[in-house]
Parts: structure tokens; sequence; C-alpha cells
């Protein structure tokens, strides 16, 4: 009976074999060269003695600080938290840990957050924050360290990323409006310096085309959060005022479209109908509950640090371009059929 703290050496005797051989048979990396039965057994052995590798041991061994540095650009934005619990959980199962960095978007800390985090030695690093044209990714990728997007993505082509599928979408709401009975919509986009911002843009514009939308006026915000969803949004009520739909390019900007919209002296869903993007977990309780796309950013969180990892274990296994995760459609009181 093994009393105290669990150790590789305990195992490695309950399962009788070599110290080294439970040390290869534990490491996914290494698992190949045991024989299948023996990887089983000790696997078995591990799990019923609830060892648990010691990180800063097996960083040793592997020249490895065990960690990897995130980068988000608003730590208020509440879609990060899935991806975020998703990057863990995922990291978490190989004894890696996370360091999270927050950066402005209107400011340059970037550089500061980036390089703070390659000061500690970082394994990697997956990027939440990238803008369309980003030197800092280009600079981490030119130092050979290993890279993943996230949620938005750079034209760095040969840096992997995971996000949504905009295209698609913006066309699961573009339909749902328009088979309502809508051709008056209005786009509230995001900034365009992101591929989150224009990539949806260009989406509205391109189903509205496909669609036969009448009237298809865009403001673009310069973030991403309430306030200027609700500036854009009062100017877009101001020089359309027949729109009887906004389709806002995330959640925050439709939050600010809902103020903007009952100050005009409208009804959300039956005077002017509006969409979100992202569908973070409170959508359902605000008044009226939001249709909005809905991404799975949990899973993007896994995706994103899986494709890491195999990276960290093996330089040469880079997954170039993008990712595509399949984005659904959640129906609720904020779009109705246009008022007369």
């Amino acid at each position: 009976m093994v009393i105290g703290r669990i150790t590789l050496k305990d195992v490695a005797r309950e399962a009788g074999v070599h110290t080294s051989t439970a040390s290869r048979a534990l490491n996914p990396q290494t698992q190949s060269v045991v024989n299948p039965e023996t990887v089983a057994r000790v696997l078995e052995v591990a799990q019923r003695l609830g060892y648990r590798p010691h990180p800063l041991a097996r960083g040793l061994r592997t020249n490895q600080t065990m960690t990897v540095g995130m980068v988000i650009p608003d730590v208020e934005n509440p879609l990060f938290g899935p991806i975020i619990a998703g990057v863990e959980h995922r990291l978490g199962t190989d004894g890696y840990s996370l360091l999270i960095a927050n950066t402005d978007p209107r400011d340059d800390s970037s550089l500061t957050v980036i390089d703070a985090l390659a000061e500690r030695r970082v394994d990697g690093m997956i990027i939440a924050s990238a803008s369309r044209v980003d030197e800092h990714i280009r600079r981490l990728h030119d130092q050979g360290l290993p890279v993943v997007q996230v949620n938005r993505m750079s034209n760095e082509v040969e840096v992997p990323a995971i996000v949504g599928d905009d295209h698609a979408g913006i066309g699961l709401v573009m339909e749902h409006l328009v088979e309502l009975g809508h051709r008056r919509i209005g786009h509230v986009a995001g900034p365009g310096t992101f591929s989150t911002g224009l990539g949806r843009r260009e989406a509205f514009l391109e189903w509205a085309g496909k669609l036969g939308v009448h009237e298809a006026p865009i403001e673009e915000a310069e973030s991403f959060r309430m306030m200027p969803g609700y500036r854009v949004t009062r100017r877009l009520i101001e020089r359309n005022p027949d729109l009887t739909a906004i389709v806002a390019a995330n959640d925050l900007l439709a939050l600010g479209a809902y103020q903007a919209v009952s100050e005009a002296g409208f009804t959300i869903g039956q005077g002017i109908s509006v969409t979100g993007y992202n569908d973070v977990p409170f959508m359902q309780f605000v008044q009226p509950p939001m249709t909005a796309v809905r991404v799975p950013y949990r899973k993007m969180g896994v995706e994103a640090a899986s494709v890491l990892l195999e990276m960290i274990a093996d330089s040469e296994t880079v997954r170039p371009g993008a990712v595509w995760l399949t984005p659904t459609l959640s129906v609720r009181e904020s779009t109705a059929r246009p008022r007369s």
C-alpha cells in the first residue's frame, strides 16, 4: 500500500517496470516506443493510485517551462470566458499552466504584453487579439515560438487559427430575418482592422445581395463595445428611418443598439428587430431575450490548445490557415415580423 504523495517510482514498482519505462509510458510523445500492454498497465496503475506528473520536473527534463501564454483583447468581454475555460481544460490534461494577459486594442499595449510573456519563457502562445495585419504575430513566428490564433486571425497564413465561420453565421441571421419578411436591414459593424469586423461586414453585404434585401446600410463602430454600438445605431436609425431590423457584429454592440432603438421610440422586436453575434450566456436574460448567432467558444479554446500542444511537441507540426467552427442560431424575442 502506497502512503503519502504518489511518485513515478511508486507507479513503476506497482506496475512491475523500470522507472524510465513508466516515464515513457506516461508521456504521449514517447508511448509509441513502449509495448502497448505495458502502456495500458502503467496507465491503469497511475490512475488507480492517483498519480499526477510533476510539471516542474517534467519541464526540467524537456527544457520547457510547462506554461503557455494567452493574450486577450478585452477581459471585460464575456465571450472570452468560455475560450479560456476550453484552453485551460485541454492544457491541464498535459500538465501545462496558462498565463493570461489582457491588452487594449485602443492602445499599443500588445507589444509590451507579448514581450512580458516571452520573457517568462512560455512554451507557446495563444493570441486572441490579432489584427488583420499584425507584426506581433509575424515576429513571434520568425522567432520560432509556437503560436496559434483564436477567434480572430491575421493575414499571416503560416500561423494556424481557430475561428468561427462568420460567413455562415451572418447567413443564418440574414436568412432568419428575410424569412420573417424584413427587406430593410442595417448592420452595426465592428472595426474593419479585425477579421471579425471585416468578415462579418463583407458577409452581410453578400447575403443582403443574395437574399434580395432592398436596403443594407452599414455603420462601423470603433470597438466591439456597448457605447460604440449605441452611438452607431443612433446614427444608423437617423439616416435610415425605414429600417426594420439591425444585425450587430457582436452581442455588446447589439446591447448598445437596444438602448438606441428604445430611445428612438421603437419596441425591440415589434418595432425594430435586433440580432447579436456570439450568444454569450446572459443574452437569454436581457429584455427582450436576444436572437444571436452562437459560436462554440469552449470548443474553440480546446482546439486552439490542442493545435498548440502538437506544435510544442514537434516543431515541424504546423497547420497553416484556419480551422472554421460551425455556428448555430439562437432565435428569441428580439426578432419578429417587420412593423407595418
